[in-house]
């Protein structure tokens, strides 16, 4: 069993090793009851009496124990058990209430046995951690160039849908430490949780002083309303091909369906943003937006589809900018203080798009006044399928159902 930490994060690995630790626990009780028998009066004075007949030497009245020594070692024993297997058993007892999920850890501070409470200012505690944290893999594993990377298939567009080694790390990261942390809590992720790499990542409590000072209070509400939404890397094309910018790692957690809070980290600027609908953030909008001429952010693979009608609806003055990955794309409308980070004024999606992938940017969008629907206008739920078919509009600051009555066609491009 291996021991590793991170500020703010203890993490338990289960292996095989717990067999040898066994084996040392074992040698430990020979030695010391054999010392403690050899202090003992009765033993040695047997040892010092050759003359004493083998019967009476031999008999159980002559070994005597002493009581400070049974009582030290049993203390020892039981705090070399603990140090063993406290985190072991934390994660086995977690997933016998999980229904046997994958997932690992102690309850965390307001879970209780029949789902109990959460609090959204720890949630977005742990959620910004768990993007942090996930980011570090992402990063590791591009720097190291051995993406280990394959296919899972073909999108709906016929991309290779691509998936690597920071991918899988990244997600076992962000997924365990949130399950440790909140148990109770519905956690939807793109990648899949193999339970034969289960982690236990149990999370100090401490609150960073940022969220402390936007979020002053608890935010307390029911865990069974409570889905949790996590990309443990956006723009996985864009990761293959070496280009930094555009990737992101995100994590949202919605009540009842609606977006209230949001992190998008960028692993390789280390900047992230995070927003709680009517909580606070340490992000915002710009300060101006083009709305006769704007500037457009959408998906590399399908700029042409949206600049032609967009150019239609807008003028030859609009500006359209190809970029990946939807975290980017949100953060795009926003003020960040990245260089690399290019500016919109609107993020347009015409075809299909995956939850995880835009929960994260409309909860901050919300929680700074800004608008994320469906190209129709419709508000989006984050319970149910994983996706969306409607495509997207987002803004900020702008009036956003004037900008959805100018966009008829593409709404019908987003159903094709």
């Amino acid at each position: 069993m291996s021991h590793h930490s991170w500020p703010g994060v203890y993490m338990y690995t289960v292996d095989t090793r717990s067999s040898c630790d066994l084996q040392k626990l074992y040698l430990f009780i020979y030695l010391f009851l054999k010392w403690n028998l050899a202090l003992s009066p009765g033993w040695s004075a047997m040892s010092r009496s050759p003359e004493r007949p083998a019967s009476r030497a031999m008999a159980p009245m002559g070994i005597r124990l002493s009581p400070l020594g049974v009582a030290v070692f049993c203390l020892l024993g039981l705090g070399v058990l603990y140090h063993l297997y406290s985190g072991f058993l934390a994660g086995r007892f977690s997933l016998f209430g999980l229904g046997g999920e994958p997932g690992g850890g102690a309850a965390g501070p307001a879970a209780a046995a029949d789902g109990g409470t959460v609090d959204l200012r720890e949630m977005l505690a742990v959620s910004v951690l768990a993007a942090v944290r996930g980011g570090d893999e992402v990063r590791r594993v591009r720097e190291s160039n051995v993406l280990h990377e394959k296919s899972k298939g073909k999108t709906r567009e016929g991309a290779e849908d691509k998936m690597t080694s920071g991918d899988v790390l990244s997600n076992r990261k962000m997924f365990y430490l949130l399950k440790t942390a909140f148990p109770s809590v519905q956690i939807n992720t793109e990648e899949h949780v193999d339970a034969a790499d289960q982690e236990v990542i149990l999370w100090d409590h401490k609150i960073p002083e940022d969220i402390l000072k936007e979020v002053t209070t608890p935010k307390e509400v029911p865990a069974e309303s409570v889905t949790v939404w996590i990309d443990p890397l956006d723009a996985t094309q864009e990761y293959t091909e070496d280009l930094r910018k555009y990737v992101t790692t995100m994590v949202c957690v919605a009540v009842n369906g609606k977006p209230m809070l949001g992190v998008i980290h960028k692993p390789f600027s280390e900047y992230t943003a995070w927003a709680m609908v009517d909580g606070g953030s340490n992000v915002k909008a710009r300060s101006s937006y083009n709305e006769k001429t704007p500037r457009i952010v959408v998906s590399r693979s399908h700029s042409g589809m949206v600049k032609q009608v967009a150019l239609q609806t807008f003028g030859n003055q609009t500006t359209i900018i190809p970029a990946g990955g939807a975290g980017y794309k949100v953060l795009a409308l926003l003020d960040v203080p990245d260089k690399s980070q290019e500016k919109a004024d609107l993020y347009i999606h015409v075809t299909y798009i995956k939850k995880w992938d835009i929960c994260a940017g409309n909860a901050i969008l919300k929680a700074l006044g800004g608008h994320m629907t469906t190209l129709s206008g419709e508000e989006i739920s984050y319970t149910g399928s994983d996706g969306i078919e409607g495509g997207l509009l987002a803004s900020i600051r702008m009036n956003h159902q004037a900008l959805v009555r100018k966009l008829p066609d593409l709404e019908k491009t987003g159903h094709k």
